[in-house]
């Protein structure tokens, strides 16, 4: 479990960098990260300089933390993540969700790009997350836990708010933007799935398939956040189609995506 004096460490660096307090945090997934260079008034801080961040090496994550505006709110966005399956603990990959709630977010839009388990969805299209699975078999909150920063046994029986999907499917609407929506099953990766684990995963209920965002949003959760998952459904899952993956073409989706993506992110952080 994270320890208070190191959230704080982290949380004083960034406001010695900024004068941005935020209330709306992003994380942004593989090829996502171009949300964050539209930011106003921006500031960047290198993962690196921030005590106890780690650094990403996955495809994609260019490992900055920014502060600034967009559409007259004050965000920070995380353009890049950690993965569970580039070695990190579970504490490193969630930290900057806590040091986000520290900075004064509120609300949390967690978002990836992932393969799409459901036949009826396509890749390019967006899925909101009404909720997940974890197929992984262990969890950020297992552990000692630090009081300060959640109890022992949070309810879990909506982690991703009914009331931010609300307004992200009217969002959609109003722009005539595709968005699915379907359960999320976590993967540790990094290799993907099988056919048969595809076909095992599509029987538990799961409309897409992910190596990242559950650990996320279960902390977010302990630390009282409000939660919103977006994805990005960059192919099909293993066994769909007759062709292999590669997380090159994972990339290249979620580019063709970007239009879409910004414009309903941007949006729903409008009408938040």
């Amino acid at each position: 479990m994270h320890k208070t004096e190191e959230i704080v460490s982290a949380k004083n660096y960034i406001m010695e960098k900024t004068n941005h307090v935020p209330e709306i945090g992003i994380i942004l997934g593989s090829g996502l990260g171009s949300l964050a260079d539209e930011l106003e008034e921006a500031v960047v801080i290198p993962y690196e300089e921030i005590p106890y961040f780690s650094k990403s090496d996955a495809v994609g994550h260019a490992n900055e933390l920014v502060l600034g505006k967009l559409e007259n709110k004050t965000v920070v966005a995380m353009k890049g993540r950690y993965h569970y399956y580039e070695g990190y603990t579970l504490d490193e990959v969630t930290f900057p969700v806590r040091v986000m709630k520290a900075l004064g977010v509120q609300n949390l839009i967690i978002t990836n790009a992932c393969g799409a388990v459901n036949t009826e969805f396509n890749p390019g299209e967006l899925m909101l997350i009404t909720d997940h699975i974890n197929l992984v078999g262990t969890n950020p909150l297992i552990g000692k836990n630090n009081d300060e920063l959640g109890t022992r046994f949070p309810d879990v029986s909506e982690v991703y708010s009914k009331k931010l999907r609300g307004v992200a499917k009217n969002v959609a609407e109003e722009n005539g933007i595709t968005l699915r929506e379907g359960v999320y099953g976590w993967w540790s990766g990094p290799i993907y799935e099988t056919p048969a684990e595809i076909r095992m995963i599509r029987t538990l209920g799961c409309d897409a398939i992910g190596m990242s965002t559950v650990p996320e949003a279960t902390v977010a959760i302990h630390g009282g956040l409000n939660v919103l998952g977006i994805s990005c459904l960059t192919n099909m899952a293993c066994g769909i189609l007759d062709e292999p993956l590669s997380h090159e073409d994972v990339i290249a989706v979620a580019a063709k995506s970007k239009k879409s993506f910004t414009h309903l992110v941007k949006n729903v952080i409008k009408s938040i």
